[in-house]
């Protein structure tokens, strides 16, 4: 039986530390599924469709990872109707573990069967975010350490 993960975020863009999480997450889950989701809390530097094609283009040699937009459905649904075993979340310091906590606690209250599991960043990831990389690209500053080259020719285009 294939153990399948669906790791959901908003992933604008992804970055090296969310590519950290599915590394480790495909040790132990035969898929992941990487669920774009669209953050009605926040405004996207980049379109749902472009943040999903970006990811499929990243991992398009690596059958294991599968890329979707997920709009208009929680995550919970999602894991049952694709059948995952556990919704992936990824740690980067302390100051996550209360608000993804909180997550796998409503996430629970949706869906008991489907588990969260917590996967922590490496060392040289830990301050990685999406918010900064966008900020630091806004003002040309060196991203090539915290993002794929696709997503750096991305940004660059977002910002030129």
């Amino acid at each position: 039986m294939k153990k399948i993960g669906l790791y959901p975020g908003s992933f604008d863009p992804i970055t090296r530390g969310h590519m950290d999480i599915i590394e480790k997450a495909l040790i132990i889950f035969d898929e992941i599924i990487v669920a774009v989701a669209k953050n009605s809390s926040k405004t996207s530097l980049f379109k749902l469709s472009e943040r999903v094609e970006l990811i499929n283009q990243i991992y398009q040699k690596n059958k294991a990872v599968i890329c979707v937009g997920l709009e208009k459905k929680l995550a919970t649904t999602l894991a049952s109707e694709v059948g995952a075993h556990g919704i992936i979340r990824g740690l980067r310091a302390m100051s996550d573990f209360e608000y993804e906590f909180q997550i796998a606690k409503i996430n629970r209250s949706q869906s008991p069967k489907v588990e969260s599991i917590f996967f922590a960043a490496s060392d040289d990831l830990t301050f990685v975010s999406s918010s900064m990389v966008k900020e630091i690209a806004l003002y040309k500053g060196e991203i090539e350490k915290f993002v794929d080259p696709i997503v750096q020719t991305a940004l660059k285009s977002k910002f030129t």
